[in-house]
């Protein structure tokens, strides 16, 4: 998988990721950016009316991995980024513990703000990840939500090449 700057990165893995070394990284040798902003999402204790006690993501690593290049290729199409960092986990988590990782750099907090905000929403609904989440009720698998569908449709319309 090629990202077009040696500044971006995406991961996908079973390892707990740094918040703190992955804003370093959208920082450091950054002079021309005036804005750093991400997101960090994590395990919740309840979801769609039930209590959680822990979720389960799979995926398919070649196909998680080139859906994901791609929505990092679509944000910086529309939107002047120096810097995308992308982390998402899989495997086993705990309540509590961190999911995904987005951050952008730009020289300017609207940009910054929207493409986050644009990836976040992309990953929720394009990447290729399967979430069962254990319940007091036992496991079930998560369906994507109304919103999450919503949120995608606002994108797309405010893209071209969906018109």
């Amino acid at each position: 998988m090629t990202l077009s700057s040696p500044y971006d990165f995406l991961s996908v893995q079973e390892a707990d990721f740094d918040v703190a070394h992955e804003y370093a990284q959208l920082r450091d040798h950054n002079s021309q950016d005036g804005a750093i902003v991400f997101f960090s999402g994590l395990v919740r204790d309840f979801n769609q009316g039930s209590d959680v006690t822990g979720l389960f993501l799979e995926h398919y690593p070649a196909m998680t991995e080139k859906a994901l290049a791609g929505i990092i290729t679509q944000a910086k199409q529309r939107w002047p980024l120096s810097r995308v960092r992308l982390i998402h986990r899989v495997g086993q988590l705990q309540l509590a513990e961190q999911i995904v990782f987005v951050g952008v750099s730009s020289s300017h907090r609207e940009a910054a703000f929207e493409a986050c905000h644009f990836i976040m929403d992309y990953l929720k609904k394009q990447a290729p990840f399967w979430k069962k989440e254990t319940t007091r009720q036992g496991p079930r698998w998560v369906e994507t939500l109304k919103k999450d569908e919503e949120a995608l449709h606002k994108w797309q319309q405010d893209d071209p090449k969906h018109s």
